[in-house]
């Protein structure tokens, strides 16, 4: 079976520098302990499994806002993730005298900036994804922006005053889905101004599937709840009509999807930590579905090979 490494792949510059905030802030004496982070750092398992052996405790509640959580801290520091979080979020804290550090990415604030510039002139469309905690914190910074998640919203749209259209996005969707919504948008209105925010590290890897080389298969490796990884998946399968298969580690690997394949590529998410997918690239090297001593696929890595 030939193996593809598609690059690029693996940790973003955003995911990089949160990770390195938390780990920084777990080694240093000053920093107020116990450490929270308020949701999940990224959306990935194995690293939040990495930080509780640290006893770093992520606060995430099912149905819970980023405010609802911040409510919840009574002491120790708390650290923003990657996502970003609402201003009423900074204002909790800040009047609960609860220390924070600021792990939000710099293509998320690139977005919160651009709201912030068109807020009084323009009537804000936020694509995004319901619920997710990136657009909780953009929609968090006025209760005028309304958020379309789907092509039939973007369709349906009615406009609520006067003011021209400004239309952004949530980072991590594909560049795919935008373009429909936002010409969906077009279609219906004048004077409609869209930036294209999608982060790099998101289109990059997008782009590396689009432009993959003939498979048989596509295994994207990322956490269920990672929107980029999840629409890489989409974009292999929607894109260039190759199957594809999410899996978070090696374990969830099933043996039956190898079965006649002699070509797969492999990817992985922006918040998917290298050694995981490493860890996923060599057992396929030498797998050999007709030699079962080959099958064995359970992770061996520990919490020292994820946060290296």
């Amino acid at each position: 079976m030939i193996v593809n490494d598609l690059r690029p792949r693996g940790y973003c510059h955003g995911v990089a520098r949160a990770l390195s905030i938390v780990k920084k802030a777990i080694n240093d004496e000053t920093v107020v302990k116990p450490i929270y982070i308020l949701g999940l750092i990224v959306h990935n398992k194995k690293i939040k499994e990495a930080f509780d052996y640290y006893h770093v405790i992520s606060l995430e509640e099912s149905g819970k806002t980023r405010v609802e959580l911040a409510k919840q801290v009574i002491d120790g520091t708390v650290i923003l993730t990657a996502h970003g979080v609402s201003p009423e979020v900074k204002t909790i804290l800040n009047e609960r005298n609860i220390p924070y550090i600021d792990a939000t990415c710099k293509d998320v604030y690139h977005v919160h900036d651009h709201i912030k510039e068109h807020l009084k002139t323009h009537e804000i469309i936020y694509i995004g994804k319901k619920n997710h905690p990136e657009v909780e914190g953009a929609l968090g910074i006025s209760n005028e922006i309304a958020l379309v998640s789907n092509l039939d919203e973007a369709k349906n749209y009615q406009k609520r005053s006067n003011k021209p259209i400004y239309i952004t996005n949530q980072t991590t969707l594909s560049v795919f889905d935008v373009a429909f919504m936002v010409e969906a948008i077009n279609d219906k209105f004048q004077d409609v101004t869209f930036d294209q925010d999608i982060c790099a590290a998101t289109l990059n890897r997008q782009k590396a599937v689009i432009e993959q080389s003939e498979a048989d298969l596509l295994i994207v490796v990322g956490d269920n709840l990672s929107s980029n990884s999840n629409k890489l998946k989409y974009v292999s399968e929607v894109q260039t009509n190759t199957k594809a298969k999410l899996i978070e580690t090696i374990d969830d690997i099933k043996i039956e999807w190898l079965k006649d394949i002699k070509i797969v590529n492999v990817t992985s998410g922006a918040s998917t930590p290298t050694a995981v997918t490493n860890e996923v690239i060599s057992f396929l090297k030498q797998f050999d579905y007709n030699k079962k001593e080959t099958w064995d696929h359970v992770s061996k890595l520990t919490h020292l090979d994820i946060l290296s």
